[in-house]
């Protein structure tokens, strides 16, 4: 039931802004910059010093709102354990790891496992994945979701890395479920400029109204 809840909330908010930074204070500022544009989904990275501390802090500071709060790049069963444990609603890697999809099943956390290939997709799928990421998705390109979607038309995915607000109907379109932007929205905070993060998620929200409509 738990799972079911935070997938339902995965699919609602649309975009899951992926979220590095070098220091914890820089990532809760892009998150808190994400939020206030209207994207309601973070992934923040293990590559994120003290990670968990900022997930915990981002879930308390933003508990009465419709965010939805995970952590990425988790390569180990036993980081996505203290991710969940810190509160994160789902658990995000580059690949897919048995150890952790175990971890993420035994907590009722939704893991998606980056994929790449219809064998890597059968693989997360058979151990309980209900979405993956496909990654890089500026490789794959929105009709690697079609293709999939041929042998495995119950499959839900979740490209990250050339979601732009501009491609972001071509997504969907062709399946997305749910779509992860990363520096093509969270960009301009290398420059420490999170007014321009926050227009930026605004795009991606008016963009992903579009799509709704339609």
């Amino acid at each position: 039931m738990k799972r079911m809840m935070l997938l339902n909330k995965l699919q609602h908010v649309g975009v899951i802004s992926v979220v590095r930074a070098e220091s914890p204070e820089k990532a809760e500022k892009i998150a808190e910059a994400v939020l206030n544009g209207g994207v309601m989904g973070i992934e923040l990275t293990y590559t994120v010093p003290h990670a968990d501390q900022v997930i915990t802090d981002l879930v308390k500071k933003f508990a009465k709102t419709d965010a939805v709060i995970g952590a990425g790049t988790v390569l180990d069963a036993t980081s996505a354990r203290l991710a969940i444990i810190a509160g994160a609603d789902f658990i995000v890697s580059p690949t897919f790891d048995i150890a952790t999809a175990k971890m993420c099943n035994l907590y009722q956390v939704p893991y998606i496992p980056g994929v790449f290939t219809p064998t890597e997709a059968q693989l997360a799928m058979s151990y309980g994945s209900e979405v993956v990421k496909l990654f890089p998705g500026s490789l794959a390109t929105p009709g690697a979701i079609k293709e999939l979607k041929g042998p495995f038309p119950y499959i839900s995915v979740m490209p990250s890395g050339g979601v732009t607000s501009e491609n972001l109907s071509d997504w969907f379109e062709a399946g997305a479920l749910v779509v992860g932007a990363g520096s093509n929205l969270v960009g301009p905070a290398q420059n420490n400029d999170f007014e321009g993060v926050t227009r930026n998620a605004q795009k991606y929200m008016v963009a992903l109204r579009a799509i709704m409509r339609s």
